[in-house]
Parts: structure tokens; C-alpha cells; sequence
């Protein structure tokens, strides 16, 4: 998926503009919040969330430990355990895989890396047939490529009948509009697929290293169908995935799909622990995993390290409220929400994401929601310091912060200035006292609503004559 993040105002633009996904990303608020509100009472989630950040910190402080017994651990059940450097060379040890098992038909299952991959991109150009079999993938895949628009809920965008008339302009298909009807086409086109595959790529939500085992939840059962039916199986990842024990998974099991999706448990949970074995019954002659790095490692020791805890929940997207109004293709990149406007400039350059640190209110709810409590908010404003640092941003926002970092300095200049500043725009808003058009840098803010004018007093002054009238 090409980086466009630098294009955000605009898409945003675009999409605050469209009145139908302005309905469709309602779901967000009416199902997903809701759904982990009431999930999460059935556990005692600050406790639980403690004893998570604990063991993701404990794992991320010696990564590389980890990821040797991983491999070692895997390797010794039969499994070929392969590390890339960046995403182009994960894509290539993919498609050498593929070629060095005679490899045609690849079915997939939901995989944020292996958008960051490019992975299908890469099998088409080598005439390797890559099929998508998550429901909302496959969806977004028969309309022309389309890059998903959240990272649990990829076409959280669409309604039901867009669905249907692109089942039925692609399937050649009378027009369902039944949902168990739609699903079970769905489920008919596919089918032939899982039969038919020679090699299935599946994510890994965690690798566990004192197994060697893959995991990976979904809700539909395909990865099940990915990885027992075609002769090959290859998990892609991100290094910071590993977790050092099955006591750790466990813990995380009980965050990720209340965080996500507001279950529970997920309706499939799949531990992969090498190829076949002489007695199994089913299972893929070969087993490969390979492990990404892809600009993971260069936020370890630094200032967004935090990042890396992330289990990929989607839970600070769906309470955003910039994400609830624009949806994920305005972030330009895989990763949307604030989690995305944290990664997308960490891994792909600052320099190429300059609005999204923008992106966000600061309100801090994703802070609130997030199951190993990496503090968004924070590390947006970080990212936002080192633009400025870097001159990245206009000039006039950075002489606007250098002026009012001189006053909050200066609180004589401080009082004096806002002293004018309330008797002025009291005097703009006229009788309405509401003011539609503010000078200068406020203007962005008028451009969409207008502005309660002030008492033309400030609080200082008002707290003043309070304790006089009291006094």
C-alpha cells in the first residue's frame, strides 16, 4: 500500500463530504464502543491492563532473547524461520517461497503487515494468484484492490447495499441483500479457493517464544482453512510481536478481543506449532514464518518505543472522534487512527505523514481505551514537538507557538495581552455575541462553526471581582 498520508486535509476533506460514509462509520459508536464497554465489566480491566503493559514491556526490554528462542524453538519443530529487514525484503522472501514450491494460487488471511508488504502487488507481478478470504479483505479485493479502511473492520465504510451491487456486478449473481445470504455466496466463491490453493499466508496477532508457536485469532474460521488445507504455510509478522510464554498470551487473550471487537473470545483461536508430524492428520508440509522488522527496531531506546506494545485492537480508532468523522483511507497509509498517526511517521518518515500528528483532538479517550496502556496522546505531541523542532511545519504556526511560549514566560505581557484579547472579541461578536469569522490563525476554526464571543473579561479578572463580592 503506497504512502499518501501527506494528502490528509484533503481526503479528510472529501470524506467529511460524504454523507453516506458519515452514516456507515456510525457503526463505530453503535456497535464496537458499546460492545467493549460492556465487555470489559466482566473483568477487572485497569488491573488486567497493568499486568499486560508489564509483560509487553518485558518482552519489548529484550527483544532480541525473545526472538532467538522463538526461532530456536520453532526451528527445532520444523518450522523455517526467516527475519526481514525491511517490508520490500519480506515481500521477496514471500515470493521466494512461492517460487521454490511451484506455488500458483496463494490464499490469505487479514493481514496488516503484509499490506505494509505489498504482498499481493508483489505475487501478481510474479503470475501468482493471491486471494483474500476475510469476508471485509475479499470485499474490498473484488473493488478493484481497495485498501481496507480499519484494521479489524476493513470495510467499516460500506453499507449493506453497496455490498450487494458489487456481489452481484462481480459474482454475476442475482442481487442478495440478506445478510446470511450474502455471506453464504461469499462463502460459495471462496470455497473453490480453499480447495484448490497451494500455499496460505496468514498474520500472527503474537508469536510465543517458549513454544515456537504462531497465534492468531480471527471470527471466521478461514484461517483455519489458510492454514490446514494447502502444502505450505507462511505466518508474516512484526518482530515486536513475540511474547516470551503462554501465560503472556493468555493474558493478552483476555484484552484483544474484548478490546477489538467486544467479545469475549474470538470465535477461532488457532496456536500453529510446526508442519505435519508423522501421526497428524492435517496440516501444511512446510511451515515457514517470517518475522518483519520494517522500522520496528528503530523506535526501540527511543521516544515512541511504547508504540510497540501495541497488539493492533483497533480500540483508540473506533473512540476517536477525528477517525469516527473521516475513516481510515484519509490517514493515507495501512495504520489509521491515532495508532496511525504514531506509526505511520515512526516507520515511514516524519517528513511524509506531516499532518497526522495533527490528526487528533488530544482528548485523550484512546489513552483511556487502550489494552496496554500506551499513552497516545503524548507520543502525538512528541511527534508534533520534533516537526517543529525540524521546521517542518508553516512558519506562522511556528512563530504563533513561539509567540505565545514568550508570553506564558512573560506573565505581565501574558495578563496585558489576553486583557485586550477578551475586550476585542467581545466587542466582534456584536449582539449575538457569537463570533463567524475569526482573524488570523483562528480562522480555520470559524470556517465550520462559529465562536461564543467572550463576557470581555478575563478569568483572572473575574476570579478577582468574585472574591471581592464574597469578601
Amino acid at each position: 500500500m503506497q504512502v499518501q498520508s501527506m494528502q490528509f486535509k484533503a481526503r479528510a476533506g472529501q470524506k467529511l463530504a460524504d454523507q453516506r460514509l458519515q452514516q456507515n462509520l456510525t457503526k463505530l459508536s453503535t456497535k464496537f464502543v458499546s460492545a467493549r464497554a460492556s465487555a470489559i465489566t466482566a473483568i477487572d480491566f485497569p488491573a488486567t491492563r497493568a499486568a499486560l503493559k508489564e509483560r509487553r514491556n518485558r518482552a519489548l526490554e529484550n527483544l532480541d532473547v525473545w526472538l532467538e528462542t522463538f526461532e530456536r524453538e520453532a526451528t527445532r519443530r520444523g518450522v523455517t524461520v526467516l527475519f526481514a529487514e525491511t517490508t520490500q525484503e519480506a515481500a521477496r522472501l514471500v515470493g521466494d517461497i512461492a517460487r521454490k514450491h511451484d506455488v500458483k494460487k496463494v490464499i490469505k488471511t487479514k493481514s496488516m503487515v503484509t499490506e505494509e508488504m505489498r504482498l499481493n502487488e508483489v505475487l501478481g507481478q510474479m503470475g501468482v494468484q493471491s486471494i483474500e478470504t476475510d469476508l471485509g479483505e475479499y470485499i474490498l479485493q473484488i473493488n478493484d484492490n481497495e485498501p481496507p479502511s480499519h484494521i479489524i473492520a476493513p470495510v467499516v465504510h460500506k453499507d449493506k447495499d453497496e455490498i450487494a451491487d458489487l456481489f452481484a456486478k462481480t459474482h454475476g449473481r442475482p442481487r442478495l441483500t440478506e445478510i446470511p445470504d450474502m455471506t453464504r455466496e461469499a462463502r460459495e466463491m471462496l470455497r473453490p479457493h480453499f480447495l484448490s490453493a497451494d500455499m496460505g499466508v496468514t498474520g500472527g496477532n503474537f508469536v510465543i517464544a517458549e513454544t515456537g508457536s504462531v497465534a492468531v485469532v480471527t471470527n471466521e474460521g478461514n484461517e483455519g482453512m489458510c492454514t490446514v488445507m494447502p502444502r505450505v504455510h507462511v505466518a508474516v509478522t512484526g518482530i515486536e510481536k513475540v511474547l516470551p510464554t503462554l501465560e503472556d498470551l493468555a493474558t493478552a487473550m483476555r484484552l484483544l478481543p474484548r478490546s477489538a471487537t467486544g467479545q469475549a473470545t474470538s470465535n477461532y483461536f488457532s496456536m500453529l506449532t510446526g508442519p505435519r508430524g508423522g501421526g497428524d492428520q492435517d496440516g501444511p508440509e512446510h511451515m515457514y514464518v517470517v518475522l518483519v522488522d520494517g522500522g520496528r527496531t528503530g523506535l526501540i531506546g527511543g521516544d515512541f518505543q511504547e508504540m510497540l506494545r501495541c497488539i493492533r485492537c483497533g480500540a483508540c480508532m473506533n473512540h476517536c472522534p477525528v477517525y469516527q468523522k473521516v475513516g481510515g483511507h484519509a490517514y493515507g497509509w495501512v495504520y489509521p487512527g491515532p495508532m496511525g498517526s504514531v506509526l505511520t511517521p515512526s516507520y515511514v518518515g516524519i517528513d511524509k505523514a506531516l499532518d497526522l500528528p495533527q490528526a487528533a483532538t488530544l482528548c485523550g479517550e484512546c489513552n483511556s481505551v487502550c489494552p496496554v496502556g500506551i499513552p497516545l496522546s503524548d507520543l502525538l505531541r512528541k511527534l508534533r514537538e520534533k516537526q517543529t523542532e525540524r521546521h517542518l511545519r508553516p512558519w506562522r504556526e511556528r512563530a504563533g507557538l513561539a509567540l505565545w511560549g514568550w508570553l506564558a514566560l512573560h506573565p505581565d505581557a501574558y495578563a496585558l495581552v489576553t486583557k485586550l484579547a477578551v475586550r476585542v472579541l467581545e466587542r466582534m461578536g456584536g449582539r449575538n455575541r457569537s463570533i463567524a469569522k475569526l482573524p488570523l490563525g483562528g480562522a480555520g476554526w470559524t470556517d465550520t462553526r462559529d465562536m461564543p464571543a467572550p463576557v470581555g473579561r478575563t478569568f483572572r479578572e473575574l476570579y478577582a471581582a468574585q472574591r471581592s463580592h464574597i469578601g
